[in-house]
């Protein structure tokens, strides 16, 4: 992991958090039910949460009362536009988004003296059910300003009405009252100190409950499609004439997505987005064994790449000629008659989420592609799985490890 520090890939968005911010960030957790930490500084990502205190707490999801109610801190407005590092759902980082879009200013305020609790409420106490994840159609962002800062600015409002009438300026109890609040609080008068809910809308997304699922939710005639990591709880969802579940390992839930065009085969489109290119080069540098060049040699020289490719078996040989013929072709009608038929390597060059659907639901259809894909493009699994991309990673070797930071840092603008 270090080499992910150095190159900025890891952590380098995260914001350090010490001295008075911790005792704040500390009140927050006593309010949502979580012990404090005794660490005296850490970092934290867009949600507040913090990988070191979830290392000391043996406890990536400290800030959640529940499975069915994660919270956020906001200590400082730099949180605004950082990653969300170890998300409950994939929306989280976009609620975040919106939470500082509409409140910036408020937030610049408020935490110039304190720290603000955010509530995710979704009006479910508890999931109890796998189908409850069906319910989840409209969330409410609810906010506590830990040191209740507004009921203070209003009481000193109430002050300075009260000293103005008649002659209370000579009342010498309402003059200290309202130095003793100055003094302790400062004049919060003319600031800006009440959050108002914000409500989100949910459509499709991926949530940690149940041990982690995919919930593609259709509307119309269209068919709800659930898809578990874990296999007893796909096993407890029954389907309805409205849904359908799988477990992950099922591959049966491609052609579900396929069915609801969600997902489709697309060698042109792959090809032109240099997915092809990616994935067809993990699948070459998956056969080879025993390299005495680096990754980054053995893919940009041309001269070593052919090297390389002829010490490899017949087999893998035809099967990358394959896949160079797909590429050549991909424009073509007839580009999915491949000899062979559709192996899992032709499948994972060219299943792509169907271009037309909306952003957010073509992530998620790619944070299931590289999640189960026999070969994964490692650009988008750190795009778009980053804990599935920071677990995969320390099994690389050191050369491919090279090659994938190198890769990514191209690629990648804003992580």
């Amino acid at each position: 992991m270090e080499k992910l520090k150095r190159s900025e890939l890891f952590g380098a968005a995260l914001v350090p958090v010490t001295g008075a911010l911790v005792e704040r960030y500390n009140k927050c957790l006593s309010f949502i039910g979580t012990a404090p930490t005794q660490l005296t500084n850490f970092h934290i990502d867009a949600m507040g949460w913090s990988p070191e205190i979830a290392e000391e707490k043996d406890d990536f999801l400290y800030l959640n009362s529940g499975e069915a109610n994660p919270n956020a801190i906001i200590l400082s407005p730099k949180q605004n536009e950082k990653p969300a590092y170890s998300p409950f759902h994939s929306f989280d980082r976009d609620i975040m988004n919106l939470v500082f879009k509409e409140h910036k200013h408020t937030i610049k305020d408020i935490t110039r003296d304190a720290a603000i609790c955010v509530n995710l409420d979704q009006y479910i106490d508890a999931f109890y059910e796998p189908e409850d994840l069906l319910k989840y159609n409209q969330i409410t962002v609810d906010f506590t300003v830990v040191e209740d800062l507004y009921s203070i600015q209003q009481q000193q409002l109430e002050l300075v009405e009260e000293f103005r009438r008649e002659d209370n300026f000579l009342d010498e109890k309402l003059h200290l009252k309202m130095l003793a609040s100055a003094r302790k609080h400062g004049d919060l008068r003319s600031r800006t100190l009440k959050l108002d809910s914000i409500d989100y809308k949910t459509s499709s997304f991926y949530t940690k409950a149940f041990g982690g699922v995919f919930v593609f939710r259709r509307k119309g005639s269209g068919k709800n499609i659930l898809i578990f990591e874990a296999k007893a709880a796909a096993e407890k969802m029954k389907a309805s004439s409205a849904t359908q579940a799988f477990h992950i390992e099922d591959g049966r839930f491609y052609s579900a997505l396929a069915a609801e065009k969600m997902i489709v085969l697309d060698p042109e489109h792959s090809v032109q987005s240099g997915y092809f290119e990616r994935v067809q080069q993990r699948i070459f540098l998956s056969h080879i064994k025993n390299a005495t060049h680096s990754m980054s040699d053995i893919i940009q020289n041309s001269n070593v790449y052919k090297r390389y490719l002829n010490n490899l078996n017949a087999d893998a040989r035809k099967q990358l000629m394959i896949l160079d013929r797909l590429q050549q072709n991909a424009k073509n009608a007839n580009a999915l008659d491949v000899e062979g038929g559709l192996t899992p390597e032709v499948l994972a060059c060219i299943q792509i989420p169907t271009p037309e659907l909306s952003m957010d639901v073509q992530e998620l259809v790619w944070k299931l592609i590289v999640k189960t894909a026999s070969y994964k493009d490692p650009l988008f699994l750190y795009w778009y799985d980053k804990e599935t991309f920071y677990e995969t990673y320390n099994s690389w070797n050191a050369s491919y490890q090279d090659w994938v930071i190198k890769l990514i840092k191209q690629n990648t603008w804003n992580s």
